[in-house]
């Protein structure tokens, strides 16, 4: 422990009395205090060195901590430093043996001791700088979600959103102040509006009830073509189920999306887990914007969209886990292009519906291997007051692995 400089303690709305006798010695001992206005103030009676509340931009207090190593340096934070704290921050800058960590209870244990819920059974999505839409693929019947409010607007507009997306009957718990003095509970349903005048240090836990199931997003790949603004270029519902399936996505991978067209393969490949990235390629403004559209309706806003064009594009950009090619893959450059950016045992998937692709598509196939699939879907359609399957235009689809070996 002698080389520990650095203590992160987790200090609730209780102050003082929450702290061990061992976070209040650190404490006093400490000449240097950082935190919030907030914690700085719930601790003021035991800080005996000099205290800075964190500065605007938050990575010049950072640096302004590193710049004190090697002298005892107390770092404040709400309840556990590492849960969406700052304990993360500083853990990219200081070394395990260097710090001590005393964190208090979290909001979420807070909320859910309240509440009698089990922790390991909900989902937590930060507001704080974030969309709302991204609790969007969490909106299952029956799910239990913890919010952590930015200000204390959020509530109002979570409510609102709910409603708006047909989760009206949402069963909402506002929290506020836990663990102190001022701490209050309201429940309410999400399409009846927020009962009261939030405070900004606010939780809200959400029952998810949906207003009819189908609004819930499906948790396979294949969402219905309606869940996509579109201009008629997109990958229809049945291959896109086959080509998510021949793109196998892993936690943490990132996909190339080349020719996004609606982004509706991207978005499920980011749905298919929360670490998922995509990076998608899209050469015209109007689809592009569309893309981001989509990608922000389902719940995927960091969806990263590049306006530009295969190969020039690839340039350049992060190497990818895998690639999808959706349209242009004929054009010269775009497949030697994508195989040399791929990593290895990286999947290159490209779907081809015109001969021009499914020539070039029989060349690869001879270069680098991999398999070719016909997809052919027929979908019934009204033939006067009869009823027929009128087949769309099929899809030749190549899958190819890059060896682990190749570089």
């Amino acid at each position: 422990m002698s080389d520990v400089w650095l203590t992160l303690i987790g200090i609730g709305e209780d102050g003082l009395d929450g702290l061990s006798p061992a976070a209040r010695t650190l404490l006093s001992h400490a000449s240097y205090v950082v935190g919030g206005a907030r914690h700085l103030e719930l601790a003021a009676e035991d800080i005996q060195g000099e205290m800075l509340v964190w500065p605007s931009p938050f990575q010049k207090g950072v640096e302004t901590v590193l710049a004190r190593r090697g002298s005892p340096v107390v770092v404040l934070a709400s309840g556990d430093p590492f849960f969406y704290g700052v304990g993360a921050t500083l853990a990219r800058y200081v070394l395990p043996e260097e710090m001590l960590c005393l964190p208090a209870p979290s909001s979420m244990s807070l909320a859910c001791a309240r509440l009698g819920w089990a922790l390991q059974d909900c989902r937590v999505v930060s507001l704080c700088g974030r969309p709302m839409q991204r609790m969007r693929p969490f909106l299952q019947p029956g799910a239990r979600l913890i919010v952590l409010c930015a200000d204390e607007h959020s509530p109002a507009h979570v409510a609102e959103w709910l409603t708006e997306s047909g989760f009206g009957r949402t069963r909402c718990h506002g929290l506020e102040a836990l663990g102190g003095p001022r701490e209050r509970r309201y429940d309410f349903e999400a399409r009846d509006g927020v009962p009261v005048s939030p405070g900004r240090l606010t939780i809200l836990a959400l029952e998810i009830v949906p207003d009819r199931r189908t609004f819930s997003l499906s948790l396979t790949s294949g969402l219905p073509d309606s869940c996509f603004e579109h201009d008629g270029q997109m990958t229809k519902r049945e291959i896109r189920a086959v080509t998510l399936s021949s793109l196998a996505p892993r936690a943490g991978e990132l996909l190339w999306d080349v020719g996004g067209g609606s982004g509706s393969v991207g978005i499920e490949w980011m749905l298919a887990d929360p670490t998922c990235r995509t990076i998608t390629l899209e050469p015209v403004p109007e689809r592009a914007a569309r893309i981001a559209r989509n990608a922000l309706n389902l719940g995927v806003p960091d969806l990263q969209i590049l306006e530009a064009r295969a190969p020039q594009g690839f340039e350049n950009l992060e190497r990818p886990d895998a690639i999808f090619i959706g349209g242009g893959g004929s054009r010269a450059g775009v497949l030697e292009g994508a195989w040399d950016a791929l990593k290895p045992g990286g999947r290159l998937v490209v779907n081809a519906v015109v001969m021009e692709t499914e020539v070039r598509l029989m060349q690869a196939v001879q270069e680098w291997g991999g398999t070719l699939t016909r997809l052919a879907v027929s979908r019934m359609e009204g033939v006067g007051q009869m009823h027929g399957f009128r087949p769309a235009m099929s899809v030749t689809q190549w899958v190819v692995w890059k060896p682990e070996d190749l570089p």
